[in-house]
């Protein structure tokens, strides 16, 4: 049992969506407390129960209630910040934040693809973290947790990768409305519809993987050369993103030995058994109709990536479906997962 004192956090954006799921999965996490709040001018000064259009099932926390919310300045009573801001804001603050020494764990996009800053999942390429010491932040870091869809196909590749070598991979999204933030979850322009674009997402979905996977040398990462072809669509689910992958392998190999491993992956968080950490990475379906968001979006504190109907393709070698939750896994939990890490091997404090 861990008796030292909790580490304190920060939350930007603490009013949007994502900040909103960083509150939630915080309330009772054994290391980290939530001791500051911020979002933009017209929030600051006010109760968080003011300001918030809350849109989760479960209740605000009641420490978080009527804490006041601060602007998303460098002057928070903590050294850690989870980012939840909006990309039109983000870069520059979190970068703001780094130079005056906080450790910026951010789930905008604005830094994924700078060449010193990790673009981590922790089960796939922990070893990325050795790349901060190359920022050159004045004690600070930024740290960052991938786009959402991609975390899933990632980690459902990472298996795949590593015992038969991927040549090519086709992906298409469908996508839960969750992901599009607060404006979109109220629309009603998802009723009795599918719409088959969502700004950014295919060039993210098609690059993103390419960095997590690549390797890590000489303080350098080497993305991984195989080509990713992506589709994205925004469906009429609340949360979950369900996504159709076929992919071409550089080995022969049979379905059986593909199943078994992704059962048998098991990777840094579980070993180290960190509070955030599912317990299995990967679970697989032998139903036809599996996975679904319904059922399956939740398994493993929401942590986990569901893997089904895995069969031949006739194009490339195989194709299978995939699920993750794109709020908590792909979004707050994923970040949150990243901090323990970083907390157990000694790069926060």
């Amino acid at each position: 049992m861990n008796t030292e004192p909790k580490i304190k956090v920060g939350i930007l954006g603490a009013t949007g969506s994502v900040g909103q799921k960083f509150i939630s999965l915080l309330e009772n996490h054994p290391w980290f407390e939530i001791t500051e709040i911020a979002a933009s001018k017209k929030s600051a000064g006010k109760k968080y129960n003011e300001a918030v259009n809350w849109v989760l099932s479960n209740p605000i926390p009641k420490s978080i209630c009527e804490k006041i919310i601060k602007e998303c300045k460098p002057n928070l009573e903590c050294k850690i910040v989870f980012s939840g801001l909006d990309s039109s804001v983000a870069g520059e603050i979190e970068k703001d934040f780094a130079q005056n020494g906080y450790t910026v764990i951010s789930n905008s996009k604005n830094h994924r693809m700078d060449e010193d800053v990790p673009l981590l999942i922790p089960e796939v390429n922990p070893d990325h973290l050795d790349i901060i010491k190359n920022q050159k932040y004045n004690g600070g870091a930024i740290i960052t947790n991938p786009n959402c869809s991609a975390i899933g196909l990632t980690i459902a590749l990472k298996p795949l990768m590593d015992n038969f070598g991927i040549e090519s991979v086709n992906v298409v999204t469908m996508q839960a409305i969750s992901g599009g933030g607060i404006d979109l979850m109220k629309s009603d322009s998802f009723k009795d519809n599918v719409i088959p674009f969502i700004s950014g997402e295919e060039g993210k979905m098609e690059t993103e993987p390419l960095k997590i996977l690549g390797n890590f040398n000489s303080d350098k990462i080497k993305n991984a050369d195989f080509p990713i072809s992506a589709q994205c669509n925004r469906v009429n689910v609340f949360d979950g993103h369900t996504e159709c992958v076929q992919v071409k392998l550089k080995k022969k190999v049979s379905s059986e030995k593909i199943i078994e491993a992704w059962q048998n992956f098991n990777a840094l968080p579980q070993r180290l058994a960190l509070p955030s950490a599912p317990e299995n990475p990967i679970h697989y379906f032998d139903s036809e109709n599996l996975p679904q968001p319904k059922l399956q979006k939740d398994i493993d504190k929401g942590m986990a990536v569901s893997i089904g109907r895995l069969r031949k393709d006739k194009l490339f070698d195989f194709k299978f479906v995939v699920l993750s939750h794109n709020t908590i896994r792909g979004a707050a939990g994923g970040a949150i997962l990243c901090a323990e890490l970083l907390y157990t091997k000694s790069l926060i404090k």
